[in-house]
């Protein structure tokens, strides 16, 4: 979800989820939403696009927006109203109600949840679950794969890019230097947390701070150094402590097996996907930071007067916990996506990636599921500054063996402004075949927990949503589009920078056009036009989609 680069003697927040060019913005808080040849900021052009839906008088139908993410603030007054409901689910009787498998499942499922009520927050790294796991299978010295069986080629492939991402690619001297570090950061951090009243802190709640103790104003430092570095006061020292201990788990990994943190509290059987009746209703848990987010940026109430507007003024928020701070299990990711699409989602919003999918055929299965059902999947690109056309980011848009592309799934890049870092985010991942659109992702401020609290954070995170949201927009106006049509919408009317922009990571220019299939940016207002064109049934040709084989059962 974020990633965090310490150095030794300076710390630099680096290309993340979480992350944000170098410099503090200058544009006002809802510069995503703005229209360029209004304000000359590279925004989506929304209030043109509410205008042209006002004058066509187009009626509104609520839209269900499912995000699969880390949870959720259920009680933030942008956010509380917009919650989607399930009808046929009678709150907190411990009866499954609707008899869909899940109980008392009001607002949505949290897959990282036990029925004790605990649930799983951190989590390690696919990567080091697929290294251990296929080291303690295939042993230190990576075998021939001419004698090896043909799932077992696919397997010694896996390992070596594993080995190589868990071994190949540690960096010492910042791991040497992160263990410096936390123990002291940690100390510092009760100090700090018990001083200002709150269990998640960012740099602004810091600034009046003046406590003498030696390991608190070490920590008040490093937090402040970090804020320095991204442009903004809103980084915590949840979000530095995650990070902190993430990195090192994943050092570790490289010597010892990862601890099992999901097995110990969801106790299904992650390896058979049919066991899918698990978790609990909790759907706040301990993270919602990252999911309060996004779901703000996607429907968070208009025109109340309080905190910012979603892009949607008609929709409602299926929350699914699936992401915990790690990586993503692919089975949690699969049966999300097929309780939403059960649910009655109409799109789904996805915003996290890996680099492992070691049981990819579930996933594409759901995501088939998903594109039988007409309900769009709307992912984030990933913030490492790579190619995806020659590196992998999981879920993807292309099945498992190659050849073929939902026609349901949108991949998302994020863009900036020239005032505010540029028109492609630094730390955007990109690809000419892989990634569809760019859309705003460089300090999007948006719902955070707290009940009535706001806060700037970038990222391919922030990218997605505010595509999602875009998509229900447009379905709430036009309900007939079918997924397929919502993405050709979003796609064939994204509109040209019309200057070269830099290629994320590097200094060197490029035309959006190499960076991404469409080589556009976001536009609402051309794409509630396009969509006026596209009533109904068009000339988009149908595919015959592959039926899911997923095993049903008596419960759904």
């Amino acid at each position: 979800m974020k990633k965090i680069s310490f150095l030794v003697g300076v710390a630099l927040l680096s290309a993340a989820s979480l992350s944000a060019q170098n410099a503090k913005s200058v544009l006002p808080k809802n510069w995503h939403l703005q229209d360029r040849e209004k304000t000359e900021i590279y925004g989506i052009s929304l209030s043109k696009a509410y205008e042209f839906a006002d004058q066509k008088k187009l009626k509104s139908k609520q839209v269900v927006v499912a995000v699969i993410d880390s949870g959720i603030d259920t009680l933030h007054e942008d956010l509380k109203p917009i919650l989607w409901t399930n009808p046929k689910e009678i709150p907190d009787n411990g009866i499954d109600d609707d008899k869909n498998g899940y109980i008392d499942d009001v607002h949505g499922w949290n897959f990282l949840g036990g029925k004790d009520g605990r649930n799983v927050k951190q989590d390690s790294y696919e990567a080091a679950r697929v290294y251990n796991k296929l080291k303690a299978k295939y042993g230190t010295t990576i075998p021939d794969e001419s004698s090896l069986k043909p799932e077992e080629k696919e397997e010694v492939k896996m390992y070596k890019k594993a080995q190589q991402k868990i071994v190949g690619d540690m960096d010492l001297l910042e791991i040497a230097f992160m263990k410096k570090i936390l123990p002291g950061f940690l100390k510092g951090d009760s100090v700090l947390m018990k001083a200002l009243g709150k269990a998640e802190y960012n740099c602004t709640d810091l600034e009046k701070y003046t406590d003498t103790d030696v390991d608190a104003k070490k920590t008040k430092m490093l937090l402040m150094q970090l804020c320095k570095a991204n442009g903004s006061d809103d980084l915590t020292n949840e979000q530095v402590r995650d990070e902190l201990e993430g990195k090192i788990r994943k050092a570790d990994a490289a010597n010892n097996a990862p601890k099992e943190y999901r097995k110990e509290i969801v106790q299904d059987d992650e390896s058979d996907i049919n066991d899918r009746f698990y978790g609990n209703n909790d759907i706040m848990a301990s993270t919602p930071f990252h999911g309060t987010h996004c779901a703000g940026i996607i429907a968070a109430v208009r025109n109340n007067g309080k905190g910012i507007d979603g892009i949607v003024d008609n929709a409602r928020i299926m929350m699914l916990r699936a992401v915990p701070d790690g990586d993503e299990h692919d089975k949690d990711i699969a049966l999300a996506i097929r309780y939403a699409v059960d649910q009655g989602a109409q799109i789904i919003s996805m915003s996290f990636g890996k680099d492992f999918s070691p049981e990819k055929k579930w996933v594409d299965e759901a995501v088939k599921y998903a594109e039988e059902k007409n309900v769009l999947l709307v992912h984030a690109a990933g913030n490492s500054a790579e190619n995806l056309d020659s590196t992998d980011n999981y879920p993807s848009s292309t099945y498992k063996d190659g050849k073929i592309k939902a026609s349901n799934y949108i991949t998302v890049g994020a863009s900036g402004d020239p005032q505010n870092g540029g028109i492609t985010a630094n730390f955007s991942n990109y690809g000419k075949n892989e990634v569809d659109v760019f859309a705003p992702g460089v300090q999007i401020y948006s719902t955070i927990p707290g009940g009535n609290k706001y806060g700037n954070a970038s990222g391919t995170s922030m990218a997605c949503p505010v595509v999602a949201g875009t998509a229900a927009f447009i379905l709430s106006r036009y309900p007939a589009l079918s997924a397929k049509q919502l993405k050709y919408i979003i796609e064939t009317s994204a509109v040209k920078p019309g200057m070269e922009v830099k290629v994320p990571g590097t200094d060197e220019k490029s035309d959006l056009s190499e960076l991404s299939r469409t080589g556009g940016l976001l536009n609402a207002y051309g794409a509630i036009k396009l969509a006026s064109t596209l009533t109904g049934d068009n000339k988009l040709e149908k595919q015959t989609l592959p039926k899911p084989k997923m095993k049903g059962s008596k419960k759904g």
